[in-house]
């Protein structure tokens, strides 16, 4: 037991142990260091030694870093890199790993992090949008916003840290234009529920299961027989499964991980409907197994199901078109059945209902119209 307000304890073997902090993490988790001697009065010396010690480094490296005007961007993003490896998920470590190396470590090479101003990442922005890329015909204004956001999260670790910094980047901005998703009209999703409930197979009810409830790819990947409840009538998404670059020299060169969902939201019970569930009863399945494999041990990765979806348009003769319409078809389908929008954003994984209007409702021209027709009554004349 420790003395009152002392991190000094008596150990099973006798002797006994004080605790200091020597460091802390980025995000200000204690690192502590150790201490030990045979007598409480000779630990609680060489823990105040330690405790000094730990001052004194602090104000060399806090002194070293305000007087050091020659500290390049890239060792700064170095050192970023090595906190943030152990504090994100590896798919998104291998995300910032990859535009770091690609796009910003050969425009920024000896650079200094006091020489980056805001017109100089306006100019790297205007060049990645017109001449980024393998084939220099520019990146997407997506991709260079994900470029920029890393610079400007490095550029605050330099701040925080006492390197010289001019510029947080915070009045870059990059304008993004919303994207027209393609969605399945009623008569096409009739066609294509038509063909995959004659034909089956593990991977279009993977397809079924996915129009039905708005699950992305990488969560139906994931999804095994035992996340569904016949009894509760729901399935659970708490998994999702990506295909990640392994570290530099090491091969293979890619790899399938199955994680956690990108955030706390995205994990949820769906509701499944009575017609679905019969469907799904009528599967001879092992609890354990992979959904689209009824395998514990093979899976089908997300590649594969994008490959058997497209082969299933081809098929009913419908418009090739991206898995994640599907999603998109199911929210737009809800909205039109009269769902209220804050079940139908939990039911997404969305943070909150904007997300769910403003990327993935797409009212019809028959729902446009029927709106539209409700006007007809302001023309009556009595």
């Amino acid at each position: 037991m420790s003395r009152t307000g002392e991190n000094i304890y008596r150990r099973k073997d006798g002797r006994w142990e004080g605790r200091y902090i020597k460091a802390r993490t980025a995000s200000g988790k204690a690192i502590y260091g150790y201490v030990y001697s045979k007598s409480y009065r000779e630990v609680k010396q060489r823990l105040a030694q330690a405790s000094i010690l730990v001052n004194e480094e602090k104000e060399v490296s806090s002194f070293n870093k305000q007087c050091n005007t020659a500290v390049s961007f890239c060792s700064v993003a170095e050192e970023w890199m090595d906190i943030v490896r152990t504090q994100v998920k590896e798919s998104t470590f291998r995300r910032y790993h990859n535009l770091l190396r690609t796009y910003i470590f050969p425009e920024f090479n000896g650079i200094l992090s006091e020489q980056i101003t805001d017109s100089y990442l306006e100019h790297f922005c205007r060049m990645l949008l017109q001449s980024g890329g393998r084939k220099r015909n520019g990146l997407s204004p997506k991709t260079v916003l994900d470029i920029l956001s890393v610079i400007k999260m490095i550029l605050q670790f330099a701040n925080d840290q006492g390197y010289p910094v001019v510029s947080g980047g915070k009045t870059v901005f990059v304008k993004q234009y919303k994207k027209q998703m393609r969605i399945l009209s009623v008569q096409e999703q009739q066609v294509l529920c038509h063909y995959l409930q004659t034909d089956f197979n593990p991977w279009n009810r993977g397809i079924l299961l996915c129009l039905f409830t708005g699950i992305r790819i990488g969560e139906i990947c994931a999804l095994k027989w035992e996340d569904i409840s016949f009894l509760e009538k729901t399935v659970y998404i708490h998994k999702t499964m990506q295909r990640i670059q392994n570290d530099i020299g090491v091969n293979p060169k890619t790899k399938v991980v199955v994680t956690t969902p990108k955030s706390e939201c995205s994990i949820r019970h769906i509701p499944l409907p009575d017609e679905l569930l019969c469907l799904l009863s009528g599967c001879c399945f092992n609890p354990q197994g992979y959904f689209l494999t009824d395998s514990e041990y093979k899976y089908m990765e997300p590649r594969t199901m994008q490959n058997h979806f497209k082969a299933a348009l081809k098929k009913t003769s419908l418009e090739i078109m991206n898995f994640h319409s599907l999603r998109h078809t199911f929210a737009t389908r809800c909205i039109e059945n009269g769902f209220d929008v804050k079940s139908l954003s939990e039911i997404l994984g969305h943070a909150n209902v904007n997300i769910t209007m403003n990327r993935y409702v797409h009212p019809s021209m028959e729902l446009k119209r029927e709106n539209m027709q409700k006007l007809s009554s302001l023309f009556s004349v009595e």
